[in-house]
């Protein structure tokens, strides 16, 4: 099915979002939560676009090479990016505060969705008690170490380049009673020379990516599997995808598209010399 016939919607939701008259991050802290609540309804509009499974890849190639189109896809991004780093760092704080804190991270947003790459990512390399996993970008809420310590008890190490934000998932982690498991490590992705590990992962919303993944094409060796998330078809709308050029050096062994209410192309990836 064409995808033209959700350009105009897109377009509208764009407009509207346009509308809050922000241009950083920044200016969204101060926004009410009537604002926030118009704000998720309009992404959720936007993803059900991102959904629609009728659109092949083809389809959503017009949308996604169109220059105008791209106009409203960087403001949508933007705000979508936005929004989950929120709602991340509002379950962080309820799970502190909780005195039930698995209970009030199975009521994080995104759980779901996080199960369902659970299971795409486990196929993808081989997890143990034995193997320790490394994840740059672990963010606020580090909910795949959480669920990959949970499920196979890999020892799991967190990058996260912002201090604050390392603090807040090193509670969330102490309080969920897995710090003996889960380090969170302050810094960038270079810290992974100093570390001895059996799997890497670098998180989709990492940035910048070319340096990123230049750095991590420098120090990993290529018998390490590398493990990415990317967005494709009609759900590359939601994030800009990772390109030919960003992975240039990684050979690209298994795709595993989305399952359920997922965003994210699991892929396993490793380094060419």
């Amino acid at each position: 099915m064409s995808c033209w016939k959700y350009w105009p919607k897109i377009e509208e939701i764009a407009d509207k979002l346009e509308n809050y008259g922000v241009d950083s991050l920044d200016d969204l802290s101060s926004l009410n939560s009537v604002d926030l609540d118009e704000i998720k309804k309009l992404l959720d509009e936007i993803e059900v676009i991102a959904h629609d499974e009728t659109i092949d890849f083809d389809s959503a190639k017009h949308i996604l090479d169109d220059e105008k189109m791209n106009q409203a896809l960087k403001l949508i991004r933007k705000f979508y990016l936005y929004i989950g780093a929120r709602l991340e760092t509002s379950n962080a704080e309820e799970i502190i505060n909780s005195d039930d804190p698995q209970a009030a991270l199975d009521k994080f947003h995104f759980y779901e969705r996080y199960q369902g790459l659970l299971t795409n990512e486990s196929k993808l390399a081989h997890w143990h008690e034995d193997k320790t996993f490394v994840f740059v970008g672990s963010g606020p809420l580090p909910l795949t170490l959480i669920l990959f310590r949970q499920k196979f008890g890999c020892k799991c190490i967190g990058i996260e380049i912002q201090e604050d934000v390392a603090e807040l998932s090193r509670e969330v982690i102490k309080k969920l009673g897995l710090d003996d498991g889960i380090e969170i490590l302050v810094g960038d992705e270079t810290l992974l020379k100093d570390l001895d590990f059996d799997i890497l992962m670098v998180a989709a919303f990492a940035e910048p990516k070319e340096r990123v993944f230049s750095n991590v094409w420098e120090i990993i060796d290529e018998k390490t599997p590398l493990l990415v998330r990317t967005y494709s078809g009609m759900r590359a709308i939601l994030y800009a995808p990772l390109t030919d050029t960003i992975l240039r050096g990684f050979h690209k062994e298994v795709m595993l598209l989305p399952l359920g209410n997922s965003n994210n192309t699991s892929v396993l990836l490793r380094k060419v010399v």
